[in-house]
């Protein structure tokens, strides 16, 4: 294996950007998908439209935070069989991985559709925006199905080496969905189901791409549908849990973060921290390029017990991601107000004002948010569940909650920030809540470093 596997011996750099360029242009290619979307919707439809889809958010979230758990973790586990030349095992996880993703999102898809009264009471939506959010939900709900699949097929198939698939899929999809948005949307003037129709359309392509992985001469995975050990799955959903964790988090977060705006700014609020929110969904989407290459040449070494290119792929990953967080505070520093004014018309002035507030307070979380992503996937790489759940869950829940509620209460009363953002001052929370998970993180990569690793082996 390790002769003709580039992840356990190949060069550290080159093998590295083998994997974070394809995959970095994949996420990008989906990112870019989201910004034009967001252009379209903001511009087209309107700031309300944005606000709409922002506070679906915690339900979305849900459905990803599942299928994240079951792709990450079946990924890292089948690199870990693959490394250790276990492909009967690394087959089973895969196959098992991909079924349970349909089977939970088509039942996923029937609550929210029984439920979907309960389901918009629960996620706090406003009523000036119901109609908006059940154009998009009528749709987008099914098309979650196919969408998610696809999303864990991509992590095995770059797992098994084949990142230049993986990544023309995303590429494809992403560039037709941009295509069809612009149709639907502003040519057929369809509004938000324009949108959600252009999605379908765009991941049903991505998929028959990715599908041509099943046909590949090449490939060590082999999906079958009779499964007889099932732990495997709970084994590897549990190696992901961390994942699961940071998912579910930005769903509660963003429910909070909703709460709060719409308490204190209304929908204008919600829409103006949309903006905003377009680039920090960049950064981690960049970063998770990194982490997405980290997985997998971490896992495979470490099935291998090559220790000393674990901490090279590490030291690798982190100096990447803190370059990449530097670069965006600067562009979003020198163009501020061009940068933001992208996504909503020159009519929205309200709404353009607030994201111009919002973000100085933001900023900082850029610096180091990717660098998080990086050493909880690390640890989760190493077979480490439990520390990197642990930060996963301060970061994503725990510490931006405690932070978001204690400051809207307190940070008006003490009066320490001008009268004009006090309103909206609490957002400090999440920069603050970044820095302190990086703290802790930092210090369970140290404990968990390789070469303590490599120690308790020998040992």
């Amino acid at each position: 294996m390790s002769t003709h596997n580039p992840a356990i011996s190949g060069g550290i750099i080159k093998t590295f950007f083998y994997y974070v360029l394809p995959s970095i242009i994949g996420l990008v290619a989906i990112t870019s998908a989201n910004l034009v979307d967001g252009f379209f919707v903001g511009n087209a439809v309107g700031t309300n439209a944005l606000a709409a889809i922002t506070l679906m958010i915690p339900y979305f979230t849900l459905l990803i935070a599942i299928a994240i758990m079951l792709a990450i973790g079946g990924a890292v586990s089948a690199g870990k069989a693959i490394g250790e030349n276990d492909i009967k095992t690394a087959s089973a996880i895969f196959s098992q991985s991909l079924i349970a993703t349909v089977i939970i999102n088509i039942i996923l898809a029937l609550a929210s559709l029984i439920f979907n009264e309960l389901l918009f009471e629960l996620l706090n939506i406003p009523a000036a925006v119901t109609s908006l959010a059940s154009e998009y939900l009528d749709i987008i709900r099914w098309v979650f199905i196919l969408q998610l699949t696809t999303m864990v097929l991509y992590y095995f198939v770059r797992a098994d080496g084949h990142p230049i698939l993986a990544t023309f899929a995303l590429v494809t999809g992403a560039v037709l969905n941009i295509l069809l948005d612009a149709w639907f949307i502003i040519y057929l003037e369809l509004g938000l189901a324009g949108a959600a129709y252009a999605t379908a359309i765009a991941q049903v392509v991505q998929f028959l791409v990715l599908s041509q992985y099943f046909f590949s001469k090449k490939k060590t995975l082999v999906f079958t549908f009779q499964q007889h050990n099932w732990k495997l799955l709970l084994r590897s959903a549990y190696n992901g849990v961390s994942e699961f964790i940071n998912e579910i988090s930005v769903g509660v977060i963003f429910f909070i973060l909703n709460t709060l705006m719409i308490t204190r700014l209304g929908v204008d609020g919600v829409a103006a921290f949309t903006l905003v929110n377009y680039f920090i969904f960049l950064s981690v989407m960049l970063s998770y390029g990194f982490a997405d290459a980290l997985h997998i040449v971490v896992s495979q070494n470490f099935g291998a017990k090559r220790l000393k290119r674990v901490q090279l792929f590490l030291s690798t990953a982190v100096f990447s991601t803190i370059s990449l967080g530097i670069i965006i505070v600067a562009l979003l520093s020198i163009w501020p107000e061009s940068i933001l004014g992208w996504f909503i018309s020159e009519q929205e002035n309200k709404v353009s004002q607030f994201s111009m507030l919002l973000l100085p307070f933001l900023l900082p979380l850029f610096l180091i948010n990717g660098t998080n992503i990086i050493l909880t996937c690390y640890l989760t790489a190493v077979h480490q569940p439990k520390p990197s759940a642990l930060i996963a869950i301060n970061r994503s829940l725990l510490f931006p909650a405690i932070l978001l509620i204690a400051f809207y209460h307190w940070l008006p009363e003490w009066q320490l920030l001008p009268t004009k953002i006090n309103d909206f001052s609490f957002i400090l929370a999440l920069p603050i809540a970044e820095w302190c998970a990086f703290l802790l993180a930092s210090y369970f990569c140290y404990r968990y470093r390789p070469a303590k690793l490599e120690m308790n082996h020998t040992a």
